[in-house]
């Protein structure tokens, strides 16, 4: 099968990483791809949010399959010129991604699907969250425990896009679960937890994401399926009866309340960095079920879950999220992969041959063990093998979590 993968980050690197394994893949290429998916797959110099020149790539391959990762190009109707011309696409159309496109209308729609969320409030009150309703690249939501947060919040909040909602504030650890739907039926993945602050013990300003691991311990096996139950399927069966199927990767956040799980925000792809985590514990044909999928059926699909755990720790430019970096040399990917992590390039550029910083999330660094305490160990000791002049990270991606690899 030839594959043309869209995107260039991170998550488009773990994805390229999982599916140049499968059995069925004759050719992975990828638009615009990065250095790192340049060692896996044939590079396309197309945006991803170009949909008229992704179509001529894909007649041009031909493509057998398009993977789009980033939300911005399927928000914008990517999915649908692929797919209106007859190529077969694993992502949404643009009336289904309005799942994450339109904070409004997710919760519209879980509304009618009687899925359980936050409340929506009238006005901003403390405690309470502020959400933009359009795309914020991750950076959308903002947390108001006291007076001074609100006031704070409040003047962020203007910088948005488009309206603001005011949800209840809901207390719980929180999950990710990644579905693969073919429009009415879904294929879990193992959940996963992300790290959306800046700094340490979770405090700064909230980000693309800072690290992740998976699966997550205390979770019975079978919860995947039971999240499914009551928080993809009605929401897939909603979004058909509007006319929008929803084709793709549907990412659930949730939050584990004490009254139940509760749906925080729905998103329309694969999630970053929680995909640098989740598909190195994939067991089976994943590019099978991503074919599947796209062409109607996950129906037979089945994909296990590996033994062990993975966490990924995200290397970032100094001053991350206010801006990135770019120029600056990067050392030590080798010697990181050399220890047995896998390190999946986010924002990199090369120049004259030399590896050099291109964004504000640099890098991804994948440990891999038996239990999460393992993996972790082996994130941090490869990511302290590699070298960028300002960069940093956060020192408690995965502290503290239980031994078990379950």
């Amino acid at each position: 099968m030839r594959v043309l993968l869209v995107g260039t980050g991170g998550r488009e690197h773990a994805l390229a990483w999982r599916l140049a394994s499968s059995p069925t893949l004759t050719e992975l290429h990828a638009a615009p791809g990065n250095p790192g998916i340049a060692g896996l797959a044939t590079c396309h110099p197309v945006a991803a949010d170009d949909a008229e020149g992704l179509l001529a790539l894909a007649r041009a391959l031909p493509a057998d399959l398009v993977v789009v990762g980033p939300e911005a190009p399927l928000v914008a109707g990517v999915a649908d010129a692929l797919r209106h011309a007859g190529i077969p696409v694993f992502g949404p159309s643009a009336a289904a991604a309005r799942i994450e496109g339109s904070k409004r209308f997710a919760k519209a729609v879980m509304a009618a699907a009687g899925v359980p969320t936050a409340a929506l409030l009238e006005a901003p009150r403390v405690p309470c969250v502020l959400k933009a309703d359009g795309l914020a690249a991750g950076k959308g939501v903002i947390v108001c425990r006291t007076a001074a947060e609100l006031e704070a919040g409040l003047d962020a909040a203007r910088l948005f896009d488009g309206p603001v909602l005011v949800e209840e504030l809901l207390e719980g650890p929180e999950i990710s679960l990644f579905a693969l739907c073919d429009g009415a039926d879904a294929v879990p993945l193992a959940p996963a937890r992300d790290y959306k602050r800046a700094l340490d013990g979770d405090e700064g300003p909230n980000t693309g994401g800072m690290g992740s691991f998976a699966p997550v311990p205390g979770l019975a096996h079978d919860t995947p399926e039971e999240l499914v139950e009551t928080c993809v399927r009605p929401v897939l069966a909603e979004l058909a009866d509007r006319g929008a199927p929803f084709v793709g990767t549907l990412f659930v956040g949730l939050m584990l309340t004490p009254h139940g799980p509760r749906v925080l925000e729905y998103n329309c792809r694969f999630g970053d960095p929680e995909t640098q985590s989740v598909v190195p514990l994939v067991a089976g044909d994943f590019l099978a079920a991503l074919d599947a999928a796209a062409r109607g059926s996950v129906s037979g699909v089945t994909l296990g879950r590996a033994a062990g755990a993975a966490v990924t720790v995200v290397v970032t430019a100094g001053r991350y999220p206010a801006e990135g970096d770019r120029g600056t040399p990067i050392a030590g990917v080798a010697e990181a992969e050399q220890a047995g992590a896998l390190v999946f390039h986010a924002g990199t550029a090369l120049s004259d041959g030399q590896l050099v910083t291109n964004g504000g999330r640099l890098l991804g660094v994948t440990g891999m063990g038996p239990t999460v305490a393992d993996a972790r160990s082996r994130a941090y000791a490869a990511a302290d093998l590699i070298r960028i002049d300002g960069a940093r990270r956060r020192e408690d991606i995965a502290l503290g979590v239980g031994a078990s690899g379950e």
